[in-house]
């Protein structure tokens, strides 16, 4: 099976930027950034607000609504503390200092960011390490261009600085790769001198926006082309490539039609499915992906595939399906954290390994780094992939407030007794003689239901005038009283 075609489509308006990337026309990476923007990979002067012994950790002010947290195996280590036996937090850090952090994790619900003292900066082919003297390459290149390329940069390099070369390296030039390097050189040098001149907290270096960060971290030769439907972002686009790819300029362009650019390529429907629970695979059958706040479980079903040979012929082939889809919905949906995926159970020792070696040779493709365990015996495979951002599930949608992110609401018959319970307790407890109720208009069309007689058996049990009426803003078992008083009140409000 040969390379991908590659394509990325950028899409902009007043309202947000989605950058979407494509492999033989199938969407498997969205990106969706709004006004209120990701801050992952922004540098800010921090103040150390609490340290925590217990949890060798520490949380910092970087002037968001919450502070950061931020891990002791995440702070660079002092001069004169390497021979530290043990590294303490209350050694590294104290209350009110200032420290320059960079984020490596949005805000995601109830946690603040998490930041690292370890700040990088990254180049077009390059990524700066000004508190390392380390110097790689890129795994994903052949052994002979790593050595090519390591041997170029190395020379270049300042003592006490490290340097990271990047998979879009591959096959530049020693006058691109130091353009690079002195671009983030000199970049180190303003971001140092603002964290002295600043006053915490405060940003020192803001990431570049959505569109020219997957530019420079994704679009290479590899791609055919990408279009972008935005002339403000098309220059932009234009002007930075010129500076660092001048030989993809001639891959990019500028969509003028009035039908909008992701339809086109009828992304909105695979955009729509990404939300949903259950996705199907092409023989018939489908997998079920549940989030929890632990972690994201995938389960397998043969669903109406039937097969035609045999039963483990059937399973084989849906799990085979299922772990190219898993792969697929892993990268469209951006899901990070432990992964957990219940394949259907499989006798034989070889397919098991089949189906995990097409689970591994789909994550190679991708770009977020992925860690997998043996398949079990029941199936299981566990894998945690790397959790940066809320993803494609986090962005378009928000708890639902009938059911609070539960997907599940109460039945009919349990809103009917619950509401009339209330009703009665009401009644019962009031010192009036008539009564006017309010509820919920679903429910209220389920207590008056022909047959039901609510209100009779209400009178009868109470002695009490009853009437009910609907009434919009209620929750579904919510009882109002809306007007008490004496016998004969009903009727006049009523008429």
């Amino acid at each position: 099976m040969g390379e991908p075609l590659k394509e990325m489509l950028i899409s902009h308006d007043s309202s947000e930027t989605r950058v979407a990337l494509l492999e033989d026309k199938e969407l498997v990476e969205l990106y969706i950034e709004r006004p209120k923007r990701s801050v992952v990979g922004n540098v800010y002067l921090a103040k150390v607000r609490d340290v925590l012994p217990g949890m060798q950790a520490a949380f910092v002010d970087i002037g968001l609504e919450k502070n950061g947290f931020l891990y002791v195996d995440e702070v660079v280590t002092p001069e004169g503390l390497e021979d530290l036996p043990k590294r303490d937090i209350q050694t590294l850090l104290k209350p009110g200092q200032q420290i320059m952090v960079q984020v490596l994790k949005d805000p995601m619900g109830t946690k603040g960011a998490r930041v690292t003292t370890e700040i990088t900066l990254p180049g077009r082919f390059l990524v700066l390490m000004p508190f390392s003297e380390f110097v790689g390459v890129s795994r994903k290149l052949p052994d002979e261009e790593r050595d090519r390329l390591h041997q170029i940069v190395a020379p270049h390099i300042p003592k006490d600085i490290g340097v990271i070369v990047r998979t879009v390296a591959q096959g530049v030039t020693e006058r691109d790769l130091v353009s690079d390097l002195e671009f983030l050189l000199r970049l180190w040098k303003r971001v140092s001198h603002q964290s002295v001149e600043a006053l915490a907290p405060e940003v020192i270096y803001t990431e570049m926006d959505l569109a020219l960060r997957l530019v420079r971290d994704v679009f290479s030769d590899d791609f055919k082309r990408l279009i972008i439907d935005d002339k403000s972002v098309f220059e932009k686009v234009n002007s930075f490539l010129r500076k660092t790819s001048p030989q993809l300029v001639r891959k990019i362009s500028l969509y003028k039609d009035r039908a909008p650019l992701f339809d086109l390529f009828d992304l909105p429907a695979t955009i729509e499915t990404a939300l949903r629970r259950t996705v199907q695979l092409p023989s018939g059958g489908h997998i079920d992906i549940d989030r929890t706040e632990a972690l994201t479980a995938v389960d397998v079903n043969t669903g109406k595939f039937v097969g035609k040979k045999s039963l483990e012929d059937t399973i084989v082939k849906t799990n085979l399906e299922a772990a190219a889809e898993v792969v697929r919905q892993l990268r469209l949906r951006d899901i990070g954290g432990i992964i957990v995926i219940d394949f259907i159970d499989m006798e034989d020792a070889f397919h098991r390994a089949e189906v995990l070696q097409r689970l591994n040779s789909g994550l190679e493709r991708d770009r977020t780094k992925t860690r997998v365990t043996e398949m079990s015996r029941l199936g299981l495979v566990e894998m945690t992939r790397k959790n940066v951002t809320d993803g494609l599930y986090g962005i378009l949608t928000e708890p639902c407030p009938r059911c609070g992110g539960e997907g599940r609401v109460l039945s009919e018959v349990t809103r009917r007794i619950a509401v009339e319970r209330r009703m009665r307790e009401i009644l019962k407890a009031g010192k009036a003689a008539a009564f006017l109720l309010g509820i919920n208009p679903e429910t209220y069309e389920l207590v008056m239901a022909p047959g039901q007689n609510i209100v009779a058996v209400l009178r009868s049990e109470t002695g009490k005038q009853v009437a009910i009426v609907p009434e919009k803003d209620c929750d579904p078992t919510e009882v109002r009283v809306l007007i008490e008083g004496r016998a004969g009140l009903l009727k006049r409000v009523l008429e």
